[in-house]
């Protein structure tokens, strides 16, 4: 009885030291990893992010690019993190499609991560050198019929890889997929016409097509976007394909609830405020606010709706497959 009154004792003691912890917090910089690549959807969102909470909680959050291994370099360095001052970009690969596609997966994203927020979700554009030709998507078509197009995507079994292979099978082109370590090398390629298409996040591919340095043919949502009204839908051309690439912020496991929810109620300001929001909707970027327990929810229904598509793919690990 004597040890277990003093190891409640004990546990009150460091609970209320904790708690007063992270009340302070942040009380010196903060790493904001980009799992991915400079220059592209994730980096973009980390420096949002990163500016919004150095100006809220008053310290610096520096953005660290940790890219590499389709971005499971950065998210191993959240989790390995020693404290609680690195919070990183996650997305629907780290999340959902990795854990079911990667038996080389070096962390549990259900036991190694504190998932903070829900920041943006973006549509996939299919987009094409201007020199190509193409005039349209048909016209696309009908070449891929003939010849095999190389397209990149920012890396195996992420989610612009599945919007290409779906969009492969529905249209009966043929085509070969060139991964990359993240989406402004593949789109940097595009545009140098190594390969002739890419399947990005509008986010990614904006200034491109803003500069006509790329074409878009289509784009991954069921409507046409607002500050994209010249861009057809895949299902307006005649294929069903609708899909999302989002993006949200994570931490070490050992981060607290109270912490989590601190965060994220930060976060959700900063998406809110009009100068954020408009450059989001100008991106292309769907922002839907969410607590830690929606985003968590949200997850899991990716998962359900992925799954299968990952399974028919073939890209689901040996693992999963006995």
């Amino acid at each position: 009885m004597k040890r277990l009154i003093a190891a409640l004792a004990l546990s009150a003691i460091l609970t209320t030291a904790a708690s007063a912890q992270h009340d302070d917090w942040p009380n010196r910089q903060v790493r904001v990893i980009s799992t991915f690549a400079a220059g592209g959807t994730a980096d973009i969102l980390a420096r949002i992010v990163a500016e919004h909470l150095s100006t809220a909680f008053k310290q610096q959050f520096f953005v660290e690019v940790r890219a590499g291994a389709g971005g499971q370099i950065g998210v191993k360095t959240i989790v390995d993190s020693p404290d609680l001052y690195t919070i990183g970009i996650t997305n629907i690969s780290h999340l959902v499609l990795h854990p079911m596609s990667r038996s080389d997966l070096n962390y549990d994203p259900k036991k190694d991560l504190a998932n903070i927020a829900f920041v943006a979700g973006s549509p996939v554009l299919l987009s094409a050198n201007p020199k190509s030709g193409f005039k349209s998507l048909k016209d696309f078509v009908e070449r891929g019929k003939k010849d095999s197009l190389t397209y990149s995507s920012s890396g195996l079994g992420s989610m612009g890889h599945l919007v290409g292979l779906n969009f492969v099978s529905m249209s009966g082109i043929k085509a070969e997929h060139v991964p990359y370590k993240g989406a402004s090398q593949g789109l940097a390629d595009l545009v140098g016409g190594h390969i002739v298409w890419s399947s990005q996040t509008v986010t990614s591919t904006a200034s491109y097509v803003r500069s006509k340095t790329l074409d878009a043919l289509a784009v991954s949502t069921a409507q046409r976007m607002p500050d994209w009204p010249d861009v057809p839908t895949f299902k307006e051309q005649g294929y069903d394909l609708q899909a999302s690439i989002w993006f949200g912020i994570s931490g070490p496991a050992a981060m607290p609830p109270a912490l989590v929810k601190k965060i994220n109620e930060e976060i959700l300001r900063g998406l809110a405020k009009p100068e954020i929001a408009e450059r989001m909707r100008r991106d292309g970027m769907i922002v839907d606010p969410m607590t830690p327990e929606q985003y968590a929810a949200f997850i899991e229904k990716e998962i359900r709706i992925w799954g299968p598509v990952m399974k028919d793919a073939g890209l689901t690990a040996e693992k999963d497959k006995k």
